[in-house]
């Protein structure tokens, strides 16, 4: 009996218990043979079905890993690049973006309904029509084949995703970014005297007044209070010190019959409307409107009336990861945080999308000619009582939008 019992466990390939055997043996003949071949069957369909499932699922299995997207954009026609969830009438940036990243199998579903289950993170916000040349995002997604292109192929022409680079796991792109460099492209009659009376397409820049520009700009330099630049900040607040460490107009350039120059600031951080501030002032000091020593001025706690530039021409040209690359570029594992290889897609992609929306709109809408004919109105010696006033009647103007660069209101 015990041998038995062994040669049916070894015929079988394993044991099976005494009413299992009494009930194979009264099953007619070739009965065992059916089920075990319909059992089998029913394995190879239900292993084919898993499959089919296997192979439409194989990008969810894909693990996640933290990366970097560099991003440009033309901003025209979205309300900034942040992401509004629950307010669909303000399109963003964001808002293509996360569909691309679902659409392309980069992200499940529900990741772009709750951005922070992929640790999402802008390097800096920009608000409503500003550009980016040089946007970096931190987050977590599949790195599936051809990423890029499968990402692009989901994005509208005016944004695209120009490099990926792998990042450590507690990478955030805000706070480990060291510096930021905005640029911000006008028409150089900005800077005609307010007593000359200019045609826009013939005025040409001096070099005298380049000059006088740039050692305007120049006095931003350095670490000071930037509470008169700003809507959000008071004379006590120590986060209204800003560090600048570069600003400058380059050299004037003819695009559609109207000299433009670009002026570029490197700072660590900037406040809402600061930058368009920081140009405005400058604008009003060279046109006249206002004496050199309001910048100085500004810097004490007294309430300055400082003009804000249009948004138009503002662009995010660059963000720095320096002490990032130091520690981690070189470690063998991780990339450096710079973008040599795509300099040249940058620079097609604001030949393409960036300058000639800038170009375009100024010239169908005239926003700089429009601001300048306000200056007028501004009080650059007013009195605190009345600096609240101005500001009353100004913020729903303000809540339209920032100057795109409001890097601490994440």
């Amino acid at each position: 009996m015990l041998a038995l019992r062994w040669g049916l466990r070894a015929a079988s390939g394993g044991f099976r218990p005494r009413n299992v055997l009494l009930a194979m043996a009264k099953r007619p003949s070739g009965a065992g043979e059916a089920a075990e071949e319909n059992g089998q069957q029913e394995n190879k369909r239900l292993k084919g079905a898993a499959g089919e499932e296997d192979a439409g699922d194989q990008s969810k299995r894909t693990p996640k890993r933290k990366i970097v997207l560099l991003m440009a954009y033309s901003g025209k026609g979205y309300h900034g690049m942040q992401r509004n969830l629950g307010s669909s009438q303000f399109k963003t940036i964001e808002d293509d973006l996360v569909c691309a990243l679902v659409q392309s199998g980069c992200i499940p579903e529900n990741h772009g309904e709750d951005m922070k289950k992929m640790s999402f993170q802008r390097c800096a916000r920009t608000d409503k029509g500003v550009s980016a040349a040089g946007q970096i995002v931190s987050l977590k997604v599949r790195l599936i084949d051809d990423i890029l292109e499968k990402i692009n192929n989901h994005l509208p022409s005016h944004i695209r995703i120009l490099g990926l680079k792998r990042v450590t796991g507690g990478f955030n792109s805000k706070n480990k970014c060291d510096a930021r460099t905005y640029a911000y492209m006008l028409p150089t009659f900005a800077f005609a005297h307010k007593d000359h009376d200019v045609q826009e397409e013939a005025y040409r820049l001096s070099k005298e007044t380049l000059e006088k520009v740039n050692s305007l700009l120049a006095c931003y330099k350095g670490t000071h209070n930037f509470h008169n630049f700003t809507s959000q900040k008071g004379p006590k607040d120590p986060s209204a010190k800003r560090y600048i460490m570069e600003m400058y107009c380059g050299e004037p350039f003819v695009r559609e019959n109207i000299e433009f120059a670009v002026i570029k600031v490197k700072g660590q951080s900037f406040m809402m409307h600061q930058i368009r501030k920081m140009i405005g002032l400058v604008i009003a000091i060279v046109k006249g409107y206002a004496p050199e020593s309001i910048i100085e001025r500004s810097w004490g706690e007294e309430k300055v009336d400082v003009p804000k530039a249009p948004g138009l021409g503002l662009v995010l040209e660059r963000v720095h990861f320096e002490k990032y690359n130091r520690r981690f570029g070189n470690d063998g594992l991780h990339e450096p945080l710079e973008w040599k290889e795509e300099e040249e897609k940058i620079a097609v992609f604001k030949e393409q999308y960036i300058y000639p929306t800038i170009i375009n709109t100024e010239r169908e809408e005239k926003s700089m000619m429009s601001w300048l004919n306000t200056l007028s109105i501004h009080d650059f010696n007013s009195s605190a009582a009345e600096m609240d006033a101005n500001n009353k009647n100004s913020k729903n103007s303000d809540l339209e939008g920032s100057d795109g660069c409001d890097d601490d209101s994440d």
